[in-house]
């Protein structure tokens, strides 16, 4: 069996024993996948039914994906959604965000954004609002829209190595002065089952790109295929294995570690499907969905501060490897502070502010090597004699007391 499956896969990769073109097998596919809707090519998931209602029945027969990140997004955000496709997470979330709320979708499929654009007024009339657009680009390249890049094209042609160049000099320009999306911009970014058929060199700078748009304090809802082991470079070389979200799945702790590698905090595992979507040569694909936080950035102050970890764990360990013992006062600065007082942590801590608050203009550098306890008497104040006595619990008017 083995050999006939390796025997299928050079027969499907490039004859000519060139490299497969990952973005052209993805892109023929859902160009097809647009035009008629091809059954499997996803994970069923549940969606909010009367959301659905104003959407026409074409977007969501053609609507492919692994999870249901719209779930997780709130009214009023500005919300970015990474393959778009046909458009329907974009629909559900213009709903959910309101007209207060703003959706952008990002696809580099031509026909799948014809789709989308095809009711965009439709919808929007139906709502009676209108706060979703979409825009041609590549995810792991938010700063250039491919649709503007065109329109150069069109009137400068590249046919020599000084056109390239002036190519490359357009496109640093709009990447500074007119990025597709600019620098915190973005509240949440949500993303159903594509990040998998970014090519594996350009899925850092994928990453990466995430970070640079959302804003300090923002996150990202990613619904993903992964694998439980590593994926070996024969599989990765079948083209209906990659653009069938298979073969460019990461593995699971890799998948996680890219979001922490690029500077997200908080990451939380969502969901897991149980059941795997395939299973090839043993090794499991399945659907997860993370979210992930930005914002652990900047200078820690010292502000007398603690927490106290409620449990159950013993102890636990944040991203900046700060140790939690269950029940302990630990010391932290303004910073992680502020974090623990916010999703998703904010369920987890006992926060303890000092009896005289020092203020920012007056702290001094918190002491990042320090991991021990906070003495309550740093938080109290070191002349703290104060002797105070509170009113009985058990008086007259209490039966707690025998």
């Amino acid at each position: 069996m083995r050999e006939q499956r390796q025997a299928s896969i050079k027969g499907k990769s490039r004859s000519n024993g060139q490299r497969l073109d990952f973005e052209e097998v993805v892109l023929h596919r859902y160009e097809r996948a647009a035009k008629e809707a091809e059954v499997g090519l996803c994970v069923p998931a549940n969606y909010d039914s009367s959301l659905l209602k104003v959407i026409p029945e074409e977007i969501i027969q053609k609507d492919y994906g692994c999870g249901n990140p719209s779930q997780y997004v709130r009214e009023g955000e500005t919300v970015l959604d990474l393959g778009s496709g046909s458009g329907k997470a974009c629909y559900i979330i213009s709903q959910v965000v309101g007209p207060r709320g703003r959706v952008i979708g990002v696809d580099f499929n031509g026909e799948m954004l014809a789709l989308a654009r095809k009711y965009q007024d439709l919808v929007g009339d139906k709502l009676g609002y209108h706060n979703v657009e979409f825009r041609r680009g590549r995810i792991q390249n938010l700063r250039i829209g491919s649709d503007l890049l065109d329109q150069h094209l069109a009137s400068n042609p590249v046919r020599s190595a000084s056109d390239l160049l002036r190519l490359h000099e357009f496109e640093r320009k709009i990447s500074d002065e007119n990025p597709m999306i600019p620098d915190d911009s973005i509240d949440v970014i949500v993303s159903n089952c594509v990040l998998n058929l970014v090519r594996p060199e350009d899925k850092k700078e994928m990453f990466s790109e995430m970070y640079r748009v959302v804003k300090r304090g923002g996150r990202v809802i990613i619904s993903d295929i992964v694998s439980d082991e590593p994926v070996p470079e024969h599989l990765k070389s079948d083209p209906d294995l990659w653009s069938g979200c298979v073969s460019g799945a990461l593995q699971e702790e890799e998948f996680l570690y890219s979001f922490e590698k690029a500077g997200f905090y908080g990451i939380h595992v969502e969901e897991m499907r149980s059941e795997p979507y395939q299973t090839v040569e043993g090794i499991e694909f399945r659907s997860v969905t993370i979210s992930a936080y930005k914002g652990k950035e900047g200078t820690c102050m010292e502000r007398n501060q603690s927490v106290i970890y409620r449990g159950p764990w013993k102890q636990v360990m944040d991203d900046d490897n700060h140790v939690l013992p269950r029940g302990v006062r630990i010391a932290v600065c303004e910073k992680t502070f502020q974090i623990y007082s916010k999703p998703p942590y904010q369920d987890q801590f006992i926060q303890i502010l000092p009896r005289e608050e020092i203020s920012l203009e007056m702290a001094a550098l918190f002491d990042c090597a320090r991991t021990d306890r906070r003495h309550p008497r740093e938080t109290k104040g070191m002349d703290y004699k104060e002797t105070q006595s509170s009113p009985s619990a058990c008086g007259p008017a209490s039966n707690c007391c025998p």
